[in-house]
């Protein structure tokens, strides 16, 4: 390491215990909102702030519903070297005459919402009320799947990434890159031409498996290259290892390019941002993986098995200036809960528990709280119970995605035990045997939004008071 460097760090890391000394007086907490694609990260934050602005369907979270959040209000963006979540531009997107889902998440940005508290409890009369920051950080889901990248090199990411290319729920998407690969000499000298043509079609590989329902498709860079398209940093793909490799050779080149992706992408983005969390959401769109099939399903829970590796979970503590932050509460929320009748809402969460098990036991372990809930950030439907052949069966109405059109829909019933679905994920079945899983797309509803209140949702009152309640006492 040299002098520059060595500077660099212990700089940063002074101006990072002084800001968070200076958060003892006046709180902030910092929470993270990840989930792979489709999972709804930005519906999930508009309808956050909007309900923690205009609290009147906010009765589970306890500090709204005792009248002691006294004032909520949106600062100035506090870091001035990333962009500000564009909440008023969303919001207008889900609320305005024709409403429209906003455009998924494409860079990092971060919020900062305001609460002025009252003190709960003993402290009512020992002080007035106090100032509480959120700050929330948003980023693509596809960023959560380079953090595993940093525990690998060249070769053992390679070998992984080569052997996972050739399972059946992959191959038909790896066809034309493995061909590209047979082709390429690892030990011949490198020729950019052909660098760019593989690391080209590996590319297209990842976006074939993501648009078939599949989660695990890093570098997620390669997908989202933003400033980045072109440079060589993202012009590189997974090799076969040669017996020698040359100085010049291919196989040195995509080497020095992986530890490249890992110091300018990965590193940065976990160093500025991720390390730097204290709660966190992991949105799970469970729904979209089981109606697409069993590959699908295993394929999330290996991905977000992965992914929860990364996490520094543990017990928080007053000394976390000084020895590191930790995350100390973790919520783990199937999405799209309203796309199901309210008596299945169970079974979504008990799936998405089972999927994230291992996750959770570790985090438990360490020291942090989790917990599993199905939530509906916004609330597309309404459930009706209609006759059909006799049977009373309960459905959701809402308004099409594609036609605009009203209609109500049964979209099958989750097994009670969610191992009727992950044994045969885990054992490569390439369908459900006895079933059939629909996902509908719906278009967010027309609103009519009474004063004080914000738009309607499933249980987003009960995801805020597990991740910031008990810091609003």
């Amino acid at each position: 390491m040299n002098l520059t460097r060595l500077t660099d760090r212990l700089t940063r890391q002074v101006e990072d215990t002084y800001r968070d000394v200076t958060e003892v007086f006046d709180p902030v907490i910092r929470l993270g909102v990840t989930g792979l694609s489709r999972a709804g990260k930005t519906v999930f934050i508009t309808s956050l702030v909007a309900n923690l602005l205009d609290r009147g369907r906010m009765g589970q979270l306890r500090a709204a519903a005792e009248g002691r959040i006294l004032a909520a209000y949106l600062q100035p963006q506090p870091d001035h070297g990333i962009p500000r979540f564009a909440f008023e531009d969303h919001l207008a997107a889900l609320t305005g005459p024709e409403p429209h889902w906003p455009e998924s998440t494409r860079s990092i940005s971060t919020l900062r919402l305001s609460l002025r508290v009252a003190p709960s409890g003993f402290f009512t009369g020992l002080g007035g009320p106090r100032t509480v920051h959120l700050d929330i950080t948003d980023y693509p889901g596809e960023w959560l799947l380079d953090l595993p990248l940093m525990s690998q090199g060249f070769a053992d990411w390679s070998a992984g990434a080569l052997a996972a290319s050739r399972t059946p729920a992959r191959a038909a998407h790896a066809g034309a890159w493995l061909a590209a690969l047979a082709s390429a000499d690892p030990a011949a000298p490198l020729n950019e031409a052909s660098a760019r043509a593989l690391a080209g079609r590996f590319t297209d590989y990842l976006g074939s498996a993501r648009k078939s329902g599949l989660s695990s498709v890093a570098p997620g860079r390669f997908l989202m290259p933003g400033d980045l398209e072109g440079s060589p940093a993202l012009t590189f793909s997974p090799l076969p290892r040669p017996g020698r490799a040359p100085a010049n050779s291919l196989w040195r080149a995509f080497e020095d390019r992986f530890e490249a992706y890992k110091r300018l992408v990965v590193a940065p983005f976990f160093r500025n941002h991720f390390a730097r969390l204290d709660r966190q959401i992991v949105l799970i769109d469970a729904l979209g993986a089981i109606h697409d099939g069993p590959r699908a399903l295993e394929d999330l829970r290996t991905a977000m098995a992965e992914i929860l590796a990364t996490f520094r979970p543990g017990a928080s503590s007053w000394l976390a200036p000084f020895l590191g932050k930790r995350i100390d509460r973790i919520l783990f929320a199937a999405t799209k809960a309203d796309h199901l009748h309210h008596t299945q809402h169970p079974r979504l969460a008990a799936i998405t528990e089972a999927l994230v098990a291992e996750a959770r036991r570790r985090a438990r372990f360490r020291g942090a709280e989790t917990h599993a809930l199905s939530i509906a950030s916004l609330r597309a439907t309404v459930e009706q119970t209609i006759p059909r052949n006799g049977v009373a069966v309960d459905v959701v109405r809402g308004r099409l995605l594609d036609t605009g059109k009203e209609a109500a829909l049964f979209p099958g019933n989750l097994p009670e035990d969610p191992a009727a679905l992950l044994v045969p994920a885990r054992q490569g079945a390439g369908h459900w045997l006895d079933a059939a899983y629909s996902v509908t797309r719906f278009a967010p509803p027309r609103l009519s939004l009474a004063p004080g209140e914000g738009p309607p949702h499933i249980r987003l009152d009960r995801a805020a008071e597990f991740l910031i309640g008990d810091r609003l006492t």
